[in-house]
């Protein structure tokens, strides 16, 4: 019965998960607004998550020269998917590529979408509580 619930669930949580790795990029467009030569990075939400539930998503293996290093993330994907550069559409004297009108639109309508996630995920446990006790 919970690999069917698990089932029922995966989706939202692989959506949930992309949207707050997500958030957490644009946030730090945001708060890079006035560093020098910055460039502001998104991912293509909707191809990462598609290949997030296809399981097709990229994994990359680091090279370790030493039993003792711990692996990580390089910083160039997120959740598998690709960061791409956002394009700059008036360039800024000190090379910075964030558009703070962009940025913040961008996190408004992110965290909307995440809202309707969470939304959506209480709505699914409601149902299957209804299930499970009726």
């Amino acid at each position: 019965m919970s690999s069917r619930i698990d089932d029922a669930l995966s989706f939202n949580q692989t959506a949930l998960s992309l949207r707050a790795a997500r958030q957490e990029l644009i946030a730090s467009n945001i708060a890079n607004a006035d560093t020098p030569n910055f460039k502001a990075k998104d991912i293509d939400f909707a191809s990462a998550l598609k290949g997030a539930m296809s399981g097709s998503a990229p994994k990359l293996a680091l090279a370790a020269t030493a039993a003792s290093h711990l692996g990580g993330g390089d910083g160039n994907t997120v959740m598998g998917a690709p960061v791409q550069y956002r394009h700059a559409a008036q360039p800024s004297a000190d090379g910075n590529t964030v558009d703070m009108d962009v940025e913040l639109a961008q996190f408004a309508d992110n965290a909307l979408r995440y809202e309707a996630s969470v939304k959506f995920v209480s709505d699914d446990i409601k149902k299957l509580l209804t299930v499970i006790q009726g």
